[in-house]
């Protein structure tokens, strides 16, 4: 049973809150008729594009605090800039700062998880993971992905991160890793197109030209009357989302301040560290019935 947290008060103690599900729709805002808008983060990978002061990191930050609080699910958090993320460090597994080698050797162990989760899959017979599992999703969060991609590094490194991101998106999905990437403009020179065009849900932050918001919407949607350069440059989190297979529409995402991420961050640690003590944290082994050969693990 997942913990909740109790508070002291005048009246005596009172629950301050239980935890969510990464498997529960996320609220991220809300639509241009005021209707709530919420968006699955589970079997799903999401880019996030824009100009700066768009609301790409309000966003980002948003979708992170569902997830920290989602006991059911672990962090994994890449920010080239440290401090956009930085508040979630205590609710991470892993927290990957302006350091190349440290971000490529991450998506290695999460490609070595990804198969070993697979091979979990394939010996039982099933396709997915789901609540009933003992492994859980990983989220992992990327804050101005084009710092690991085009900046940092060198061209051979630089590659190796595309070809290891490109690869937990295109495969990830189905062992509950789901990644969300944030930067300016997801241009080819910045996230390659077979990286670029793996993201099944974008929001596109206000662009400064058509073709800026076709790079993160997907190509063409400017000609049938999308596009985020229309939206006011005062206008700071309004962008369009738009889902796998779907069509474009605008939203007003929530906006945390620093002192709310805090908390919520505060919040979401002491719970994480309720159930490590609880002895629920460590990863559980394959059962007894893997194959003779062995195996590996699923973390």
């Amino acid at each position: 049973m997942m913990p909740t947290l109790v508070a002291s008060g005048p009246a005596g103690d009172m629950p301050a809150g239980p935890a969510l599900s990464i498997f529960d729709p996320v609220f991220i805002g809300i639509d241009e008729f005021g209707h709530r808008v919420t968006t699955p983060l589970i079997y799903r990978n999401m880019l996030i594009g824009g100009e700066p002061g768009a609301g790409k990191s309000a966003l980002l930050n948003l979708l992170v605090a569902h997830a920290a609080l989602s006991l059911d699910c672990r962090l994994c958090l890449l920010d080239g800039k440290r401090v956009e993320l930085g508040q979630w460090r205590r609710c991470a597994d892993v927290f990957v700062g302006p350091d190349q080698g440290h971000a490529i050797r991450t998506l290695q162990r999460l490609q070595t998880v990804m198969d070993n989760r697979y091979a979990y899959l394939e010996w039982f017979g099933e396709r997915k993971v789901g609540p009933v599992h003992d492994f859980q999703p990983i989220v992992v969060a990327i804050d101005e992905i084009a710092y690991f991609s085009a900046t940092a590094g060198d061209k051979k490194t630089q590659e190796l991160f595309a070809a290891l991101l490109r690869d937990l998106v295109a495969r990830g999905r189905a062992v509950g890793i789901i990644v969300i990437a944030a930067t300016q403009r997801p241009s080819s020179d910045i996230i390659p197109t077979s990286l670029r065009d793996l993201f099944a849900w974008r929001f596109a932050g206000r662009c400064t030209t058509d073709v800026s918001s076709d790079i993160v919407l997907g190509h063409g949607w400017a000609n049938k009357g999308w596009s985020s350069n229309t939206i006011s440059p005062n206008n700071q989190g309004a962008g369009l989302l738009i889902a796998e297979g779907g069509s474009p529409q605008l939203v007003k995402t929530a906006y945390l301040t620093d002192t709310d991420c805090a908390r919520i961050a505060a919040y979401a640690a002491t719970m994480r560290d309720a159930l490590r003590a609880e002895g629920h944290a460590a990863a559980p082994a394959v059962p007894p019935s893997k194959p003779a050969a062995g195996l590996p693990e699923a973390a």
